[in-house]
């Protein structure tokens, strides 16, 4: 006996309902606000870990609050953890994503957003670890006295223009993607850039041997050292206009 054209339609819809792979539709959508005071401590250990989603990191400006934080994301297995202590002197807050259980984007359905704000008042070492997604680091402003950022898969800018209190040294380890750095024009900047199976492009940049320097540089009391190794991507470095 044959299969009319209608029931042929059902078969796979059929099959799926047999077999238990019918996508589930997306857990509720979550959106919360946490805030961590800032405390007594004279610096900060700043560690952000977000596996997969959209994060965006900026200053706040504000004197109580050493972050402020949304998130928006959905069910219990996308619910950041955040942590902070005090001993002596310094803090240490943490903000990461303990679990992934779902596909992230249009084709999976889910959400996972963070927008940070840190406090610009109190001096911090930053380390940023991504996973697969978009990430927007907004760090002018910010008080920092080191950073440190590791890609995943996606996409990275990552700006740290404008004037800078002290110098500092950062790191950037490329992963799957593309990345944008965008640096002061009137602090100076050394850049030291390795490429990996990815290129590395600068613009308003000299080369100094090894290096990639700015006009600033040793006109300006305060340097950024920028330590660059590429991933499997690109990796651009650009000065202010």
């Amino acid at each position: 006996m044959g299969v009319t054209s209608s029931a042929a339609a059902w078969l796979p819809v059929a099959a799926l309902l047999m077999t238990g792979c019918v996508p589930a539709p997306p857990p509720e959508l979550v959106e919360e606000t946490r805030t961590v005071p800032l405390g007594k401590a004279e610096m900060v250990n700043v560690r952000i870990e977000m596996k997969g989603g959209e994060l965006e990191v900026s200053g706040s400006g504000g004197a109580q609050e050493l972050l402020h934080a949304f998130f928006s994301y959905h069910g219990e297995g996308w619910k950041p953890e955040v942590s902070y202590s005090e001993t002596g002197f310094r803090g240490n807050l943490l903000v990461r994503q303990s679990s992934v259980r779902y596909t992230i984007g249009p084709h999976g359905g889910f959400r996972n957003e963070w927008r940070l704000k840190l406090s610009n008042t109190v001096p911090m070492d930053l380390e940023v670890k991504l996973g697969a997604g978009r990430s927007e680091l907004d760090l002018a402003g910010l008080h920092l006295r080191s950073l440190e950022v590791h890609m995943g898969a996606g996409e990275l800018d990552l700006n740290l223009g404008g004037q800078w209190r002290k110098s500092f040294e950062a790191r950037i380890r490329g992963g799957v993607g593309k990345a944008t750095v965008r640096l002061p024009k009137d602090v100076g900047v050394e850049a030291r850039a390795r490429g990996g199976i990815g290129a590395i492009q600068t613009s308003g940049l000299k080369r100094d041997g090894r290096l990639w320097v700015n006009d600033a540089l040793g006109s300006s009391p305060v340097t950024l050292r920028i330590d660059v190794e590429g991933g499997i991507g690109e990796i651009r470095l650009e000065t202010e206009s």
